[in-house]
């Protein structure tokens, strides 16, 4: 464990990243990190619980209707 010193950016407060925790979060520029609580306080994430819903969503769809979107692939 290693300490993240918050700054001053604008009129915000921020954090720098190092480039080990972004390898780690397998996040660089311009990505968005996700936190949610915990009992232990907060996690950091590159996953998007909201968008993995939305893709298993997406594949049941998709296998169900595999037919179809083969006739509209062509």
């Amino acid at each position: 464990m290693s300490a993240l010193k918050l700054t001053q950016i604008g009129n915000s407060v921020g954090v720098i990243l190092p480039k080990e925790l972004l390898s780690l979060l397998k996040v660089e520029r311009g990505d968005s990190l996700f936190w949610t609580e915990s009992a232990n306080g907060v996690n950091l994430s590159g996953y998007d619980p909201e968008f993995d819903a939305q893709m298993t969503e997406a594949r049941k769809i998709m296998k169900k209707r595999k037919e179809v979107l083969r006739e509209l692939a062509k």
